[in-house]
């Protein structure tokens, strides 16, 4: 299960870098609740014909011109979500990433952000108890 999962976060990965989309079209960042703002102008979770809903949360970092700095990880997805269903949220979360970015960071904020670990939420589901949790 866990070469699976793998083989999940790299296709994910790929995607990140191989996938070409609109830039979204937002003020300029300037504070932390800007970030998150800004990125969920971006995300498409994917269509109910292709996943369950599920929550899934993502560590990210920036760079000073609002790039991704390394790999994004995937920390959490809803426990109850089958192989299917995790895959196409990690594709959606890393489609969202690659059209918010580069971040439209002010000059003060990209200081501020750059280097620094983000832990996106991208909930898709009413409620998420606390004992389904599947921690990655």
């Amino acid at each position: 299960m866990a070469r699976c999962g793998n083989r999940l976060l790299l296709a994910a990965a790929v995607l990140l870098l191989g996938v070409a989309g609109a830039k979204a079209e937002d003020a300029q960042v300037n504070t932390i609740q800007d970030v998150f703002r800004h990125l969920r102008t971006c995300w498409k979770p994917p269509p109910p014909a292709k996943a369950r809903p599920l929550d899934i949360t993502v560590v990210v970092s920036f760079n000073r011109a609002g790039n991704i700095l390394g790999h994004p990880r995937i920390t959490y997805e809803s426990a109850e979500a089958s192989d299917n269903d995790r895959l196409q949220y990690r594709i959606a979360v890393m489609e969202a990433l690659q059209r918010c970015t580069p971040m439209p960071f002010t000059d003060a904020m990209a200081g501020a952000a750059a280097g620094r670990p983000f832990a996106i939420q991208f909930r898709n589901r009413k409620t998420s108890p606390p004992t389904q949790e599947r921690r990655v």
